[in-house]
Order: C-alpha cells, then sequence, then structure tokens
C-alpha cells in the first residue's frame, strides 16, 4: 500500500506531499489541474519511463518519494532478499531523481539501483490502469495471460511444469538445428583433424630428436676430418720404434724405483703413472673409434630427410617437438569427442522427439484445464456485467490449437463478445464502445483483484464515456475493488467521488507568476462542494448540494 509520496519539482508540481490510507481514495479537481500529473509521478517511482521533460521549469532535477507497506509474506520480499536490499517494518521506501543532464539515480530502502529493477520491484506495489492502460483489452495477444492469471492458482503448477520441459526441449532443438546448420563445416573439422593427427601420428616425433640428428648430421659432413684426426693422433701415441705411450712408460718406471726415497718424488711419480694409465685408455678408444668408423653414405639423406619431416611439423604445428605433441594430443582429444557427438546424433534426435511428445502433452492438459477456466471466466464476466447494466452481453473465451509450441503452450486466447441481443459474437477488440470497454475492464479488474498480489491499484478516467445509473454501477465496482486493495482514482464522475473513503482536491494556483499545482484532503462538508461542483459544474445551488449530501449518504450505506 502507498502510504506517503513526496513530489519536488516535477512537472508544475513544485513541491508536494501527501498520505495515502487504505481504501478507496479518488482525486477530483478540473480538468488541467494535475491529477495525472500526479499518477505519472506515481509511475515513474515504480519503474516507468523517464525524461528530462518532466522536470519543472528552471530547476535542475526532479525528486520522486513513495513510502510503500508491504505484507511480510508478499513475493516482493524474497524479490528484494535476493536483491540484497534491506527490508524491515513491513516498509519499503524509494526514490527517484531525474537530473537535466539525464542522470537517473533509482534507490530502494537506500540500495542504489537500475530501472530494470525498479520496474521488476514496482510490479508488486502498483498497478496503474489508465485510459491507455486498459487498450490491453484491445489487443488480443494479451488475452491469454489475463485467462491465465485469473485462473493462477489453478494452473500455476501445471503452467511451471510445462515451462520447464519446453526449456529443456528448445535447448535440445538448438542442439540439432546447430548441428544441422553447420554439419558441413563439422565433417569438414573432422577430416582436418583427422589428417592432422595421422601426419604427426606417422611421424612418431620424439623430444629431443631433432638435437640429435643435427648432432650426428654434423659428425656425418666431418666425416673425414674426424677420421684424420683419430689417425694422427693414434699414430702419434703409438708409432716410431719406441712410441710416445712407451717413453712415458719408461719414464714412470724410472720414477717407480725413488718415489719411496723422499715424499716430493712420490708424488711426481704419482702424477706421471695417471697421465700414462689415462693415455692408455685413451689409446684403447681411439683405436676402438677407428675400427667402428665407416662412412655410411645414404645416411646423411636420411638425416637430412628426418630434419625436413621435423620442420614441416614445426612450420604447421608448434615451434618445438613439445609443443607439436601438445597439439596432437588436443586435437587427438577433440577427434575423439567429436567422433562421439557424431555418433550422438541419433541419440540427440531421438531424445528431441520425447521432449517434444512431452511437450505436446504438457500443452494439451493446458489446453484442457484453459477451458476450463475460460467457462469460469465467462460466467464470473457476465455477472460482473449484469451489475454493470449490460445484462444483455454475452462474452465468450475462444481458444484455438497453434501449429508451433511457445513458452506459454499451444494456445491462441481471445475474448469474443456481443451487446446486443441477436447479434453474432465477434472479437471484443473490434465492437466495443469506449463506455463499454471501461466497464468490461472494471469487470476484470473486479475479478482480478483477488489474485493481483499488488498493494495498490490505480484508476486514471477511466470512468470515461459514462453516466446515470451505470456511473453508480461503476463507483460500486471500484470501492468493491478497494475492498481487497487500495485504490487511487482519477474521477471526473460525482458517483465516482462519493464512494471514495477519502477525496483529495487539485487545483492549479498562480504564484509568483508561476503555475502550481496543490493538494488538498477535503473535510466532509468540502466534499459536499466539491461533488456538487462535479454535479452541475459552478452553478451550486442548494439543490445541488442536497443531491451531493444524498450521493455520499448513499454510498455509505453501500
Amino acid at each position: 500500500m502507498l502510504q506517503e509520496l513526496s513530489i519536488q519539482n516535477f512537472a508544475i508540481i513544485s513541491a508536494l506531499d501527501v498520505s495515502f490510507g487504505e481504501g478507496m481514495t479518488v482525486l477530483t479537481g478540473e480538468t488541467g489541474a494535475g491529477k495525472s500529473i500526479i499518477i505519472d509521478a506515481v509511475g515513474l517511482l515504480v519503474g516507468g519511463r523517464g525524461s528530462t521533460d518532466y522536470i519543472r521549469q528552471g530547476a535542475s532535477k526532479c525528486v520522486l518519494e513513495g513510502q510503500f507497506s508491504v505484507v511480510s509474506d508478499s513475493p516482493l520480499v524474497a524479490l528484494l532478499n535476493d536483491l540484497a536490499v534491506d527490508f524491515e517494518d513491513d516498509t519499503v521506501i524509494i526514490s527517484r531523481e531525474i537530473s537535466k543532464s539525464g542522470k537517473n539515480a533509482c534507490r530502494v530502502n537506500g540500495r542504489l539501483i537500475n530501472t530494470t529493477t525498479l520496474r521488476d520491484i514496482g510490479s508488486y506495489l502498483v498497478d496503474i490502469h489508465g485510459q491507455n492502460e486498459h487498450q490491453e483489452l484491445m489487443h488480443a495477444e494479451t488475452h491469454l495471460g489475463l485467462l491465465d492469471q485469473y485462473g493462477q492458482q489453478q494452473i500455476k503448477a501445471l503452467k511451471s511444469r510445462y515451462e520447464a520441459a519446453y526449456a529443456r526441449y528448445r535447448e535440445t532443438l538448438a542442439k540439432v538445428r546447430n548441428k544441422q546448420k553447420h554439419e558441413k563445416e563439422f565433417a569438414q573439422r573432422i577430416d582436418m583433424l583427422q589428417f592432422q593427427c595421422e601426419e604427426i601420428e606417422a611421424a612418431e616425433l620424439k623430444v629431443g630428436e631433432e638435437a640429435q640428428l643435427m648432432e650426428e648430421r654434423h659428425r656425418l659432413n666431418n666425416f673425414q676430418k674426424i677420421a684424420d684426426g683419430l689417425t694422427n693422433s693414434y699414430e702419434a701415441l703409438t708409432g716410431g720404434e719406441v712410441s710416445s705411450l712407451d717413453q712415458i712408460g719408461f719414464a714412470m718406471n724410472e720414477l717407480i724405483e725413488i718415489e719411496g726415497i723422499d715424499s716430493e718424488y712420490l708424488e711426481v711419480s704419482e702424477a706421471v703413472k695417471s697421465s700414462y694409465y689415462q693415455l692408455q685408455e685413451a689409446v684403447s678408444g681411439v683405436s676402438r673409434m677407428i675400427d667402428t668408423l665407416e662412412m655410411d653414405e645414404t645416411r646423411i639423406d636420411e638425416v637430412e630427410f628426418r630434419l625436413d619431416t621435423i620442420r614441416q611439423l614445426k612450420r604447421k604445428y608448434g615451434e618445438s617437438e613439445e609443443q607439436i605433441l601438445a597439439y596432437f594430443a588436443d586435437i587427438s582429444s577433440e577427434l575423439m569427442e567429436s567422433i562421439e557427438g557424431e555418433n550422438q546424433s541419433e541419440k540427440l534426435e531421438t531424445k528431441l522427439s520425447e521432449q517434444e511428445k512431452t511437450v505436446k502433452g504438457l500443452a494439451d492438459e493446458l489446453t484442457i484445464l484453459r477451458s476450463e477456466i475460460a467457462k469460469d471466466l465467462e460466467a464470473a464476466i457476465v455477472k460482473q456485467l449484469k451489475e454493470l447494466y449490460m445484462e444483455k452481453t454475452v462474452f465468450e473465451v475462444k481458444i484455438e490449437k497453434e501449429l508451433s509450441f511457445n513458452e506459454t503452450g499451444q494456445d491462441k486466447v481471445e475474448f469474443f463478445i456481443t451487446t446486443n441481443p441477436g447479434e453474432p459474437l465477434k472479437p471484443l477488440v473490434k465492437v466495443v464502445s469506449g463506455g463499454e470497454l471501461s466497464r468490461i475492464m472494471l469487470a476484470l479488474k473486479t475479478i482480478f483483484s483477488q489474485t493481483y498480489g499488488v498493494t495498490s491499484i490505480v484508476f486514471d478516467e477511466v470512468d470515461t464515456g459514462v453516466s446515470g445509473r451505470v456511473a453508480q454501477a461503476i463507483a460500486n465496482k471500484i470501492h468493491q475493488v478497494a475492498e481487497r486493495s487500495q485504490v487511487l482514482c482519477i474521477t471526473h464522475l460525482p458517483q465516482v467521488a462519493a464512494a471514495a473513503d477519502t477525496q483529495y482536491f487539485i487545483e492549479k494556483q498562480v504564484k509568483n507568476k508561476r503555475t502550481e499545482t496543490f493538494l488538498k484532503r477535503l473535510s466532509e462538508e468540502e466534499r459536499v462542494l466539491e461533488v456538487a461542483r462535479m454535479l452541475s459544474g459552478d452553478a451550486i445551488t442548494p439543490l445541488t448540494k442536497e443531491h451531493a449530501r444524498e450521493l455520499l449518504a448513499l454510498a455509505r450505506r453501500n
């Protein structure tokens, strides 16, 4: 329920603070006094589209604030918790600032939020219906939502099951269509992966192989130099009548004879002895190398071919053996998954078919249940319309099956009506007049007010185009809605004004050469004068005042 509303520098309102209570509150006043501006402010406060045009001339920004009371079990409480908005004492305070620069600052209980979130929160707080808003009835695409809203207690669980099943079906359908769409590219990708895997696998690449091959190539390219070096060194060490090695051996033996005389001789003897044995091993090594030395004329070609193969792999797949092998691991995994995915295609299509059957079954259940709800709604609407002096009206909810599924099922719903006996049913959007549309809308609101869940319902001149006993019936209906939800109503009808629990008078005044809108709560006697003005205009007579008192008294008795 909207408890407090504060408006600053909004259109022709410089500053306005007003309190609202439970039940039905009407706002009355001369045309152009600013009644609808107040409703516009409420609309902006709960997420309506903002504009710098709303800012009062000469001001830098407009500021709107509202305090709402919310019952603790309202779905709004869960939303506020999800948004981490502090919520205490069942109170929600919303503020919105629109500045000349276009900056839009929205806060809920002090927490800064965006307008989308504000709109979500506002949907639980205020339901605004004006001369334009009730045109939702004139759009057939809204009728399904209205039907489901009426029967939400019966249909909610089934709709949730359908929506979950439909979401799963859509997800699988998207996968199937995506695969079909990219089937050619998918096949080409598999072919490429297979080629690359085969090429790398056939190469049998090993980490460090390139370095080893380059060393081998270096040796092969220097074969003659190596052979000469080994032969010459062997000859130098072992050739001649007395070889170099033998000479060192003779020196070693001579030193062995004297090494026991002094430690200094022993040290020299040990050094020569070590050198002799090392040279002996070296000569044996050189001899073995000479024995095994063989020039393979074809090996150099093999090495060059292998190095070229590795260079080709590096050019395509990585800068090193490690990178090439890592790439091989990745594409092998992708190839396996792709092949498995290809094998899963049939399973995916089978899954889609099964999900489609499930969705179709739930959609059929929705159709059956909606048909039952439609009968109840038809009877309820007809009953309400009789009380609004449209007793000859025939109202029908037509449900047709569409070929494809959507988020709501497979149903197309449209309201049909005839207000004249003997005339065929025609789409509601084509046959009703403004006054009739107001009454049909009000009949729906009277029914739906039990299931709205919002704290406040606003009617902005929805009683246009009616008078007399119909106006009185509309007044009674609006008051009936106010028994379940707070109602704020702008009206030009004295019958509606008289039915209110609280009445505010809105007027324009010129102060300091500026037009301003002012709001005043009327006392009982002031209400008599205002209702009398609404009955007869400026010429208020004792008779019109008496008529006004009678209307107010009649409203209290009802």
